[in-house]
């Protein structure tokens, strides 16, 4: 195994967290957001990748303002990366993904199948992002039982919004990480019939929707996505992305949040030039194919939060 700016200690426990079955992100820590040292820490079973992959990702960042957290788990190379993935960021609307986990996992509790106005709701708040059909889930199953989710999908580092304000659920790149491989692999948690209803949401995301981390993903490859945004007095604007990307030989899940952007355009642009650096350097041998392409002019819906309860739809236009 190779590594790339990676202690003993975090490589003993990555290799633990692979013996016994756990997802080989958590295992690994990350300075705090406020950290301006903080570093790009790989490893990867793939000679030479782990070094190329810290180094890419580091200068897709260089000179940006965001505080930016990433995640990358790679099955097939067993190549992992971290930036702040411990750190905590409003999640702004990635959190619809933990809420339709919770809403499937609490079924499958009480033996039960999903309603018509379940379907309906869920697939308004993943496929376009629908902020009343969150809220209407969110109200359903209550804290309580988001909490009881958490705990059992090992999500130790997220905490619900309060006060109903689901976009303000604090979450971590490691926790993202942690629910996208409870999605695309095979657990205790979530049922095979469940991760394959939430990824086939994720992969009908509308278009307009479908920015951020699949930018430079390979044409081909099943693009499973779920973003989000925010502005708010403090830290600006959070602009974040969640994906997992499947099929063709391809197995691996990217996180990547954002705060302290200035204007929305700087948090997509930022995470989808992350996005692009990580997809080619997973992708060495077929750099000149065909890549996915992301909308021109994204759009997403804005949560509300108590500054803004009624929330807007807002369009970015990144480079």
């Amino acid at each position: 195994m190779t590594t790339s700016r990676i202690s003993g200690r975090a490589r003993a426990a990555l290799c633990a967290a692979v013996a016994t079955g756990v997802l080989a992100p958590v295992a690994l820590g990350a300075a705090p957001a406020s950290a301006a040292t903080a570093q790009v820490s790989c490893t990867s079973g793939r000679a030479g990748l782990a070094a190329k992959l810290s180094k890419d990702i580091t200068a897709a960042l260089k000179g940006r303002k965001s505080t930016v957290a990433v995640a990358l788990y790679d099955r097939t190379t067993k190549t992992t990366c971290t930036l702040r993935a411990t750190s905590k960021y409003d999640s702004a609307s990635v959190v619809k993904a933990t809420v339709l986990a919770t809403l499937l996992w609490d079924n499958a509790k009480h033996n039960r199948y999903l309603t018509q106005r379940e379907t309906d709701l869920s697939t308004k708040m993943i496929t376009k992002s629908d902020n009343d059909a969150t809220t209407s889930l969110w109200k359903q199953l209550g804290v309580a039982k988001v909490n009881a989710f958490l705990k059992a999908a090992g999500m130790t580092h997220t905490v619900p919004g309060s006060g109903g304000y689901w976009g303000l659920t604090q979450i971590t790149a490691q926790d993202e990480q942690r629910l996208l491989t409870l999605l695309t692999s095979k657990n205790s948690v979530l049922s095979d019939r469940a991760r394959s209803y939430e990824l086939g949401l994720m992969h009908k995301v509308v278009s307009s929707q479908r920015w951020g981390t699949p930018a430079g993903a390979l044409t081909g490859t099943t693009v499973q996505v779920k973003n989000g945004w925010l502005q708010r007095a403090t830290h600006g604007w959070r602009v974040h992305s969640i994906g997992a990307f499947t099929g063709n030989g391809h197995d691996y899940a990217l996180t990547v949040l954002t705060q302290d952007n200035k204007t929305m355009n700087d948090g997509v642009n930022t995470i989808q030039a992350v996005a692009r650096a990580v997809h080619k350097d997973l992708n060495p041998r077929i750099m000149k194919a065909r890549v996915f392409t992301v909308p021109a002019a994204p759009q997403e819906a804005v949560p509300p939060v108590p500054e803004a309860p009624a929330g807007r739809m807002l369009t970015a236009k990144p480079r």
